[in-house]
């Protein structure tokens, strides 16, 4: 060997390792590993919101309940409706969406009718009040209609026993308001699931407490909740570990007790304390240490006990675009959540992105449309992943794949819309 050259491992900053595992191939491993939960209770509907249908719910009524008007007007038989020039027809009442009319409508009459309002024995067709003439209790109608406009029929919406929302479905408040109009007033969901994470290094400090020398605050606990909170899971927060041995091991034996998921953030990486990786050897099983991604590479993934783990990377970028591209597909899987393709779009590239082959890269950006109309994405500035601001002034992550190089202004790229996400 060279006096001047140095035997190296892969490192962060390579962009091919040959040790790392391909990012779609990650997140298959993954999910083919995780069942979804068995557990499940019921809940009232107006508390069933963002939570996971654990059975099918099927409508034990028709809607609409009744055959009703679709339009303000007049209700009438379709026989009376002239082929060719005019008919006149007596109004004999009115029928309103809380007030029906009882009588049957015979030939030549019509009913006076509401939105809504269930259609009069006799009657099968509504004329629109702006299309009638009426005078006297009598109307006249021209040759322009036809049977059975302006009707909607019993159960044409839904029909009795019939599937409305399925198994695995992550209740909408659209999901909530169909769930009321029939009449359900609780229903069945997976149970939460409980996620315990720490942060770990000696170097970090908690809101409210002093800075010392080469100390910082601990963001990646703050941005762990909220995604945590948001899928709808049961965070805790089991603070941040400091760099012992001893601390380190009671911590991930607490979280696996306590959690059916542990997440830690750093501890992970070469050259960081050896505890974390000393602890998961012994007390669980890792299937893969690092991902061909950036940012983000050093990932694990694994079990210890009954939880699963997932070892994120300790940079505040590292952790969001990790926890959202494998540990959340992986949380909804586990919540019981039918899985679902991530809208990818094609977008406009306005910036010049710096990449070489070997690892996909998730670089964050600010979606929008252009001038004329199509879809353009720009780079939300420096895209280190220590810079947190790159992510909070991004609405996506544009997606450069494993054997892209550098992306010219003008270039298409796919893009993942963070609503798609979030």
């Amino acid at each position: 060997m060279s006096q001047n050259s140095l035997i190296a491992d892969p490192s962060c900053m390579d962009d091919f390792d040959p040790n790392s595992l391909l990012a779609d191939a990650a997140l298959q491993l993954i999910l083919q590993a995780i069942q979804p939960t068995t557990g499940f209770e019921k809940v009232a509907l107006r508390s069933a919101l963002g939570r996971v249908l654990c059975s099918d719910v099927l409508s034990k009524i028709e809607v609409p309940g009744h055959t009703n008007a679709a339009m303000d007007g007049y209700a009438l038989s379709g026989i009376d409706l002239p082929q060719e020039g005019t008919a006149t027809l007596s109004v004999i009442g009115t029928a309103w969406a809380g007030g029906p009319f009882t009588s049957a409508v015979r030939p030549k009459e019509c009913v006076r009718i509401m939105t809504g309002a269930p259609m009069p024995t006799g009657t099968d067709t509504v004329v629109m009040q702006e299309h009638a003439e009426s005078s006297d209790n009598r109307i006249i109608i021209d040759a322009r209609h036809k049977i059975g406009q302006n009707v909607r029929q019993a159960g044409e919406d839904i029909a009795k026993g019939q599937t409305v929302l399925h198994s695995g479905r992550r209740l909408s408040p659209a999901d909530i308001g169909l769930l009321a109009s029939l009449g359900v007033g609780e229903v069945k969901v997976f149970r939460k699931i409980r996620v315990a994470f720490f942060s770990t290094g000696d170097e970090l400090r908690s809101i409210g407490e002093p800075l010392d020398a080469g100390s910082i605050f601990d963001s990646n606990r703050y941005t762990l909740y909220g995604m945590l909170t948001r899928i709808g899971s049961e965070p805790v927060d089991m603070g941040v570990i400091k760099d012992r041995r001893e601390d380190t091991f009671n911590a991930f034996d607490e979280a696996a007790k306590c959690a059916d998921v542990v997440i830690t953030s750093g501890g992970v990486s070469v050259g960081e304390a050896d505890f974390v990786k000393e602890c998961l050897e012994e007390l669980g099983q890792i299937k893969f240490w690092k991902v061909a991604m950036k940012p983000g590479r050093p990932l694990a993934f694994g079990r210890i006990g009954d939880a699963w783990f997932f070892g994120l990377p300790g940079n505040p970028v590292s952790v969001m675009v990790t926890f959202y591209m494998f540990v959340q597909p992986a949380l909804r899987r586990l919540m019981g959540e039918s899985e679902t393709s991530p809208l990818l779009l094609q977008a406009h590239c306005e910036s010049k992105l710096r990449k070489k082959a070997g690892r996909t890269e998730y670089q964050r950006g600010i979606l929008s449309h252009d001038a004329s109309g199509r879809l353009s994405v720009a780079k939300t500035g420096a895209q280190g992943s220590g810079i947190l601001t790159s992510m909070s002034q991004a609405n996506c992550f544009i997606i450069l794949p494993m054997e892209a190089e550098s992306i010219e202004p003008g270039a298409e790229v796919t893009v993942l819309p963070f609503v798609a996400i979030m």
